[in-house]
């Protein structure tokens, strides 16, 4: 599919960019989407969630009242989980959540998520840029000129450019990265794809 090359005050450059139909015209696999991110939202939990169980509250053992004969349930400890300050029953412990994907379900699932995307007309080229300072200002007027502000907008660069993500870094619905970190929940993720130049070229 052809797209035409915007300048960032959005207007046309004349150039047309070629997307490959075997990234951006594949039929998409609604599953391997599922899982890829299943995976990406499981490996961003940290997993130190811990609570105490009775066998390690601070506390006697030694048992608060007869067995039988005073009409309530029976208790060993005040560590009892049914007393309060008692310990918690089956809480939760570390773990770790981390999945495995393979390389070739990521790969198939990253082409879908990009043509659903070009399906959709959700997929804008940039000519390259770079700032000279980082300003948000300017990465503001950017999306407004592209008509994408307010939307979540992902801008996908060849190489880092640090004044670009620095610029874009306090707008909350605005992300920048690389093509290299380029993910399918990124991509599923934002209602815009904004592909600069030279990462269009490089697909």
């Amino acid at each position: 599919m052809k797209v035409e090359v915007l300048n960032i005050a959005g207007q046309p450059t004349g150039r047309e960019i070629e997307l490959p139909d075997e990234v951006f015209g594949i039929e998409p696999n609604d599953h391997v989407l599922y899982l890829a991110v299943k995976q990406y939202l499981a490996n961003q939990r940290q997993g130190t969630h811990k609570s105490k169980e009775r066998g390690e509250i601070t506390g006697s053992t030694r048992k608060i009242k007869r067995q039988k004969g005073t009409g309530t349930a029976r208790a060993g400890s005040i560590k009892n989980p049914l007393f309060k300050g008692g310990g918690r029953i089956f809480g939760p412990k570390p773990r770790d959540y981390r999945q495995k994907l393979n390389k070739k379900v990521k790969t198939l699932a990253r082409k879908s998520a990009l043509s659903y995307k070009a399906k959709e007309s959700q997929i804008l080229v940039v000519e390259d840029f770079d700032f000279e300072v980082p300003k948000t200002k300017a990465y503001l007027k950017m999306l407004q000129d592209l008509n994408k502000n307010g939307q979540k907008s992902l801008l996908v660069l060849n190489e880092l450019k640090k004044n670009v993500y620095l610029s874009s870094r306090n707008i909350p619905k605005a992300s920048v990265m690389t093509k290299e970190s380029l993910n399918t929940y990124k991509i599923m993720n934002a209602q815009t794809l904004i592909l600069s130049e030279s990462a269009a070229k490089s697909f």
